[in-house]
C-alpha cells in the first residue's frame, strides 16, 4: 500500500508539474516558458520524485515504465495492475487540481486543449497519426532503455534519477511539436478527461498503445543486451 500511495503522489506531481507548466506558464506573452520550459518541468518532476520516492516504489509514475520494467525482468507481474491503477488515479488527481486552478481564473470560458496529447488537427504542428505513432513508440523505447540502463545493478549509483529526468526533458524537446509528448498513458488519460470537446478521449487509444509497444520492445531488447547477472 505504501508503494501504491507513493506512485499516486508521484504521478500527481508529474501531471501537476509538467502539464501545469504547459497550461499555466507556457503561453504568457513575453514571459512564458515555452516548449523548453515545459520540457524541463517534466524532467524536474521525475528528478525530484526519483529521490523522494524511488526507495519506496521505484518511482515509475507511468504504466509504460511499469510494463517495460516487467518485460525487462525487473518488476513483479502481481504488482503491475495495482501500480497502473495508482498511476492513472494519481494523474487524474493532478489534472483535477490543475482544472480547479484554471477554472478559477478571471474570465474563464473553458480549458481548451488542456495540454492533452493529440495528432492530426490536434497535433501542435499538424503531424498525422502515423507520425504520432512512430514518435511515441520510439520515444518510449528510448525512455525505457535509459531507465533500464541507469537502474541496472552495474550502473553508477545515485545518478539514475538525474539521467532519467534529463532523458524525459530531451524527449519533450523533440516531440512536443508532434503530439504534445505522452510516453505515459496515465498523463494522457488525466488530461484527456478534462480537455474541451471530447476529441482527446477519441484519440487516447494511440497514447496507450504506442507507449506500451515501445516499453515492451525496450524491455525485451535491454534484457537481451544486459541481463541482471553478476558476471
Amino acid at each position: 500500500m505504501k508503494k501504491l500511495v507513493a506512485e499516486f503522489i508521484g504521478t500527481l506531481w508529474l501531471v501537476l508539474g509538467g502539464c501545469g507548466s504547459a497550461v499555466l506558464a507556457a503561453g504568457i506573452p513575453d514571459l512564458g516558458i515555452g516548449f523548453v520550459g515545459v520540457s524541463l518541468a517534466f524532467g524536474l518532476t521525475v528528478v525530484t520524485m526519483a529521490y523522494a520516492i524511488g526507495h519506496i516504489s521505484g518511482c515509475h509514475l507511468n504504466p509504460a515504465v511499469s510494463i517495460g520494467l516487467w518485460m525487462g525482468g525487473r518488476f513483479d507481474a502481481k504488482d503491475l495492475l495495482p501500480y497502473i491503477a495508482s498511476q492513472v488515479l494519481g494523474g487524474i488527481a493532478g489534472a483535477g487540481i490543475l482544472y480547479l486552478i484554471v477554472s478559477n481564473q478571471a474570465g474563464f470560458d473553458g480549458v481548451g486543449g488542456f495540454a492533452a496529447n493529440g495528432f492530426g488537427e490536434h497535433s501542435p504542428e499538424g503531424y498525422n497519426m502515423m507520425a504520432a505513432l512512430v514518435t511515441e513508440i520510439v520515444m518510449t523505447f528510448i525512455f525505457l532503455f535509459v531507465i533500464l540502463g541507469s537502474t541496472h545493478s552495474k550502473a553508477p549509483k545515485y545518478l539514475a534519477g538525474l539521467a532519467i529526468g534529463l532523458c524525459l526533458t530531451l524527449i519533450h524537446l523533440i516531440s512536443i511539436p508532434v503530439t504534445n509528448t505522452s510516453v505515459n498513458p496515465a498523463r494522457s488519460t488525466s488530461q484527456a478527461l478534462f480537455a474541451d470537446g471530447g476529441w482527446a478521449m477519441g484519440q487516447l487509444w494511440l497514447f496507450w498503445l504506442a507507449p506500451i509497444v515501445g516499453a515492451v520492445l525496450a524491455g525485451l531488447v535491454y534484457k537481451y543486451l544486459s541481463p541482471e547477472t553478476n558476471d
